[in-house]
């Protein structure tokens, strides 16, 4: 990847453009969906954050203010039941959007339970750290935004809420934003999915959800954050405790807006 063209930091956001927000809303399955009441506080509250943050892109990579609002809206999704105060607390590490052309490798070093390192290159969509950009792949956002279970941008958001309360992700964010959820109940419910999944690894049988989510518990998290707003039914079929927990956590009930296309569409 070559150095990133950087845009100057916008010292206050101008006028919500609504004729932007209707067509970006329009193009995305997951935002057409929303309620109006929804969908215009997204809206202002996206229009917000995205000129609080700095974009970059490689080169190759073109993108303008609608494209930026739909990735600041798909990660705004998140917290669009969460007050004004905790959305903004939730995102206080996310400073940095960098948009790269393909998907990227990083070498890996892992130290298994028996004590041995192994090393091996990772084929990555995106990636984000404590303090570090939300770098994204531009085909893969391309491929997000509807109800296939996979986004890569709430996956990589999902890593930030994960890193509020911790410098490494661990599947456990900060719950102040969600009152009903205590921390007992959140890891006995992952650990009872965690277990689940490597006891089908174990047995040599396919995994419920997609098995990234066995490799590390903090990508157990945002994978089933990914299912909870892009595939709901998927996950509430498998483990309906981890989606009523999410749906407390979130605020919100995806299958209520949930719809998927019949197969003679």
């Amino acid at each position: 990847m070559k150095r990133p063209g950087w845009w100057p930091i916008r010292r206050g956001a101008p006028a919500f453009d609504a004729a932007c927000w209707q067509a970006v809303r329009q193009g995305l399955p997951l935002l057409a969906d929303l309620g109006d009441s929804d969908a215009a506080r997204l809206g202002e509250r996206a229009w917000q954050q995205l000129h609080r943050w700095q974009w970059a892109a490689s080169e190759g990579v073109e993108f303008d203010l609608a494209a930026q609002l739909a990735i600041t809206a798909q990660a705004c999704l998140l917290t669009l039941a969460w007050s004004d105060d905790d959305a903004s607390a939730a995102f206080a590490n996310v400073h940095d959007i960098v948009l790269v052309a393909d998907a990227f490798h990083r070498r890996v070093e892992e130290l298994d339970d028996f004590g041995v390192m192994h090393e091996y290159e990772d084929e990555r969509a995106g990636e984000t750290s404590w303090r570090g950009p939300v770098v994204l792949a531009s085909p893969e956002v391309g491929a997000s935004g509807d109800y296939s279970g996979y986004n890569v941008i709430i996956h990589e958001f999902a890593h930030k809420l994960d890193l509020g309360n911790s410098h490494d992700v661990d599947g456990f964010p900060p719950l102040a934003a969600a009152s009903e959820v205590t921390a007992q109940e959140w890891h006995r419910i992952f650990t009872a999915v965690w277990d689940d999944l490597q006891a089908h690894l174990a047995r040599g049988e396919e995994t419920p959800i997609d098995d990234y989510a066995a490799t590390h518990p903090g990508e157990c998290f945002a994978v089933c954050c990914e299912l909870f707003f892009t595939a709901p039914d998927q996950l509430i079929e498998v483990y309906p405790a981890l989606y009523d927990l999410l749906k407390r956590y979130f605020g919100q009930d995806a299958m209520t807006r949930f719809t998927r296309p019949s197969p003679s569409a």
